[in-house]
C-alpha cells in the first residue's frame, strides 16, 4: 500500500485536532474559573486573531490551517453562548443564520476580492485584542464570583402521619429546611454551581434512619445554567425523614455541621453544605 502522505499536514491536522480538544476543555469552566461572558468574549477574540492570520499568511497551507481554527474557535463560541444562555428557539434560528451568512460573506470575499490585511494593521489589531483580553481577565478575577448563602430553620418538627400502620413503617416525611441563595456579585455571567447538601440526626433514636435526604426543590434539572450579573437566584432546601408509625411532633434542632461525626444531648439536625466547595456561607433563620 502506497500512503502518500505529506509529513507537514499530517502535523498540521494533528495540531487542528489538538486545538480543538483545548478549546473544548476550556469551555467546561473547570481550568481558570472565569465567568461566561469572558469565556465568550475570549473565545470570539481567538476567531478574530485567527481569521487575520489567515489574511496574513502566505506561506504553505498555513492559512488554511488559520481558517479552519478560526471556523472552530466561532463554532465553539457559537455552541458556548447558545448552551449557556437563553435564546429561544427563535433566537437560536436567527444566530445561525445570521452565522451561515458571515462565513459565506467572508469565503466570498476571500476568494473573490483577494481580501488581505497589512501586516503590521494585523499586528496592532492582535495586540489591541490581547489587550481587551488582560482586562476582561483582570476584571473578572478582580470582580469576585458567585457566592452561595445558606439560610437554615433553627428549628423543625416532624410528625408521622396519624393514619400509617406499624406495617407501613417507616414513611418518608418532608419538612421544609431553608433555603440556598446564589448571589453574582460582578456584572459578568458566571455559571451556577449549587452546593452540595446532606443531613444526620443526631441525639435521637425516633428517627428510623438517621441518614437524612436533603434536596433542592427546584431540582437541579430545572435550575438554570447560570446567573446574570448583579442578580441572584435562590431554591428551597427539603429534608425528608424516616419516620415509625406513631412518631409525633418530633422536635429537631438545625445545627450546620462539616460531618456526621458528632453527638449531641438533644434531638439534631445536622446539615452539611457545601462539601469542598468554596464561597459558601451560613446563617440561621
Amino acid at each position: 500500500m502506497n500512503l502518500d502522505l505529506d509529513a507537514g499536514k499530517v502535523l498540521y491536522a494533528l495540531g487542528i485536532a489538538f486545538a480543538v480538544g483545548a478549546l473544548l476543555y476550556f469551555v467546561r469552566d473547570v481550568v481558570f474559573g472565569l465567568s461566561i461572558t469572558v469565556t465568550a468574549a475570549l473565545l470570539f477574540v481567538l476567531f478574530v486573531a485567527f481569521f487575520l492570520a489567515g489574511l496574513v499568511l502566505e506561506r504553505d497551507v498555513l492559512d488554511v490551517v488559520a481558517f479552519s481554527l478560526a471556523a472552530i474557535s466561532y463554532a465553539v463560541f457559537l455552541w458556548y453562548v447558545i448552551s449557556r444562555y437563553e435564546f429561544g428557539e427563535t433566537g437560536i434560528f436567527l444566530v445561525l443564520t445570521v452565522s451561515a451568512a458571515l462565513f459565506i460573506g467572508l469565503g466570498y470575499g476571500v476568494r473573490e476580492y483577494r481580501l488581505t490585511v497589512p501586516l503590521k494593521t494585523a499586528g496592532l489589531v492582535v495586540v489591541a485584542l490581547f489587550a481587551v483580553s488582560l482586562v476582561l481577565v483582570g476584571a473578572d478575577v478582580a470582580g469576585g464570583g458567585i457566592t452561595y448563602e445558606a439560610d437554615l430553620e433553627e428549628r423543625v418538627t416532624v410528625a408521622a402521619p396519624d393514619d400509617v400502620t406499624d406495617d407501613e413503617s417507616p414513611v418518608r416525611v418532608d419538612t421544609h429546611l431553608g433555603t440556598v441563595t446564589a448571589t453574582n456579585e460582578f456584572v459578568f455571567t458566571r455559571p451556577l454551581d449549587m452546593p452540595s447538601v446532606r443531613g444526620c440526626v443526631v441525639g435521637t433514636d425516633e428517627i428510623a434512619d438517621e441518614r437524612v435526604h436533603v434536596r433542592y426543590d427546584p431540582g437541579s434539572y430545572q435550575q438554570p445554567e447560570a446567573v446574570g450579573g448583579n442578580d441572584a437566584y435562590s431554591a428551597d432546601l427539603t429534608a425528608q425523614f424516616a419516620l415509625d408509625a406513631g412518631t409525633d411532633d418530633l422536635a429537631l434542632a438545625v445545627e450546620r455541621g462539616e460531618d456526621c461525626d458528632v453527638t449531641r444531648s438533644e434531638p439534631t439536625l445536622v446539615v452539611v453544605v457545601g462539601e469542598g466547595h468554596e464561597r459558601v456561607r451560613y446563617t440561621a433563620v
